[in-house]
């Protein structure tokens, strides 16, 4: 139950700090935080966390990080779905407290795409869903092998939760434009559930491509390092 409670509650400071961003300051008007703050503030959600509760469930935050984990064989396969589960409702918490916090403003009419993940019309940039599925399965294959590499019983100690939370930084400067940035079914669960129609029946992308890009970055761990 503690590991529970810590994916719980590390998701929950990832969408609520990440998408909170988005929503709150990315395009405030002239002081917007833009793409390169909300990148950073993605990093900065799973550094923090990562150091505040990554000794208690080792600070996945994210179910293709777990899936991506039990392939490589850092954790096991029956803790996957409880994982998954805590990991998704956090999403969800912290969604409810944001659409709490934005539907507060005085000229509230809706939330559009709270941050929502997408391709084709609904990607920042109009890029393909083929652009998208490319760039959702390599971003997050290089996360893992980021996390696996960093979390290595031969990598330098105490260093992880910063070269996680940097490369997640990396990852967000990267994609944005593409599709929002992912990389994290949970988190695009969590907003798409209070967004427009179109973030739902584009989901299905955002957690097929990151646990794909999950399970080749395990193997591809497995062929350049020995666990």
């Amino acid at each position: 139950m503690n590991k529970l409670s810590a994916e719980f509650f590390g998701t929950f400071w990832l969408v609520l700090g990440g998408c909170g961003s988005a929503v709150l300051a990315a395009a405030f008007p002239a002081l917007g935080i833009g793409f390169v703050g909300v990148s950073l503030a993605f990093g900065l959600t799973v550094l923090t966390m990562a150091y505040a509760v990554g000794h208690v469930s080792g600070a996945h935050f994210n179910p293709a990080v777990t899936v991506g984990l039990a392939m490589a064989g850092r954790v096991g396969w029956n803790t996957v779905p409880g994982y998954i589960a805590a990991q998704v409702l956090g999403g969800i918490a912290a969604a409810v407290v944001l659409y709490l916090i934005v539907s507060g403003k005085a000229d509230f009419t809706g939330v559009g795409g709270f941050a929502s993940n997408g391709f084709g019309e609904h990607s920042p940039g109009k890029f393909s869903l083929m652009s998208a599925l490319i760039t959702e399965v390599v971003l997050t294959a290089m996360f893992l092998v980021v996390i696996l590499g960093v979390t290595h019983k031969n990598a330098p100690a105490g260093f992880a939760p910063l070269a996680i939370g940097l490369a997640l930084t990396l990852i967000h400067l990267i994609s944005i434009p593409v599709t929002n940035t992912s990389v994290n079914p949970a988190r695009s669960t969590a907003v798409a559930l209070f967004a427009e129609p179109w973030a739902l029946q584009q989901l299905w992308l955002f957690w097929v491509a990151p646990i794909v890009g999950a399970i080749i970055g395990a193997l591809v761990h497995k062929v350049i390092s020995e666990d």
